[in-house]
């Protein structure tokens, strides 16, 4: 989703006591980002205006999120939503982070040490031509940079409007040692556990457009 810069975004995040600046210096101590550190760690990879991971981090007080966007003005949004989202339901912002990055480079930021427990990657970028496919996140290159991090038994979450990115990011997981334990090729038939809807969601299933899912499980040991 493409959108104009918003000179307020940045200046908000900077104040806001969710917003990691400096991403670099939790590198192998993310835990230490959260006032609990002893809880488990889900990831969101391109929350867009958080609507996903502020629903989730509020339903979810024993579980520390942490969400990352490429674009500053898209977490200026996010965190408008987190906060608003804490003050209806009371709840200070404890459990949930959120910082400015590049997923392509996320080793630069998470490492072996920072023990992630779930994914979620909702509506990214298909990147469709051939030329740029090894841009999108469910990609096996972007795969193996999460197995460095992502909890042996860990999933992620995945869902997509769009057909044919879904059909090869089930040949990608399983290409790099991920065991799909759920598909769903439309979620108003069978959705996925706990599902939370997005605005794309919305906006994709009020145009009749099928929204597809899948949990993919990182454990080699785990038999076809």
């Amino acid at each position: 989703m493409r959108i104009r810069h918003k000179p307020w975004a940045q200046p908000e995040l900077d104040a806001s006591s969710i917003y990691i600046r400096n991403p670099h210096e939790f590198y192998g101590k993310w835990k230490t980002a959260f006032e609990n550190p002893d809880q488990p760690i889900h990831l969101e990879l391109g929350c867009g205006r958080g609507t996903f991971i502020a629903q989730k981090a509020v339903k979810n007080a024993d579980i520390n999120y942490l969400a990352i966007d490429i674009k500053s003005d898209m977490l200026g949004y996010a965190n408008r939503n987190v906060q608003h989202l804490y003050m209806m339901a009371n709840r200070t912002t404890t459990n949930i982070r959120m910082c400015t990055f590049d997923i392509e480079r996320i080793a630069l930021i998470v490492s072996e040490e920072d023990t992630v427990e779930r994914i979620y990657i909702n509506f990214c970028n298909p990147w469709p031509k051939d030329r740029h496919k090894k841009r999108r996140l469910t990609h096996s290159r972007q795969l193996e940079k999460y197995k460095a991090f992502l909890k042996k038994g860990g999933e992620i979450y995945f869902k997509t409007d769009d057909d044919e990115l879904f059909a090869e990011s089930l040949e990608y997981f399983k290409e790099s040692g991920f065991k799909l334990t759920f598909i769903t090729y439309d979620m108003t038939e069978k959705s996925l556990p706990d599902n939370i809807i997005t605005e794309h969601e919305k906006m994709f299933m009020d145009e009749g457009i099928k929204i597809k899912g899948l949990i993919a499980v990182y454990a080699e040991d785990i038999d076809e």
